[in-house]
């Protein structure tokens, strides 16, 4: 499945000029990287994921339509899932990507 273009277009455009920001392909979906470090990922079956501080996780999550990022059916610590209806607006976009770079600002560049 193919990622959302759309939500992908809406990202680019919150990041505008932020210097270090690069793209990849990867998960079926658009992994957008800091310094070499992923971000904030559109997902192939829709929404988000979004890179964390592990010790904001359980806050986050209590945040509707946030949900704990599994791979292979195992939790990815420090990611959370964002869904669709969560990131509809603007500004919910704008709150979820702005978590995942400030915290990925804060991890040393690949």
């Amino acid at each position: 499945m193919a990622y959302d273009e759309d939500l992908a277009n809406r990202v680019r455009s919150l990041l505008g000029r932020e210097p270090g920001i690069g793209e990849r392909r990867m998960f079926g979906g658009l992994a957008l990287l800091l310094n070499g470090n992923m971000a904030v990922v559109i997902r192939g079956e829709g929404g988000l994921m979004v890179r964390v501080d592990p010790a904001w996780s359980e806050r986050l999550l209590a945040e509707p339509g946030a949900h704990p990022t599994r791979m292979r059916d195992r939790p990815l610590r420090g990611w959370i899932t964002v869904e669709p209806s969560a990131c509809a607006t603007d500004g919910d976009l704008r709150r979820w990507v702005d978590r995942g770079i400030t915290h990925t600002r804060g991890l040393p560049a690949k």
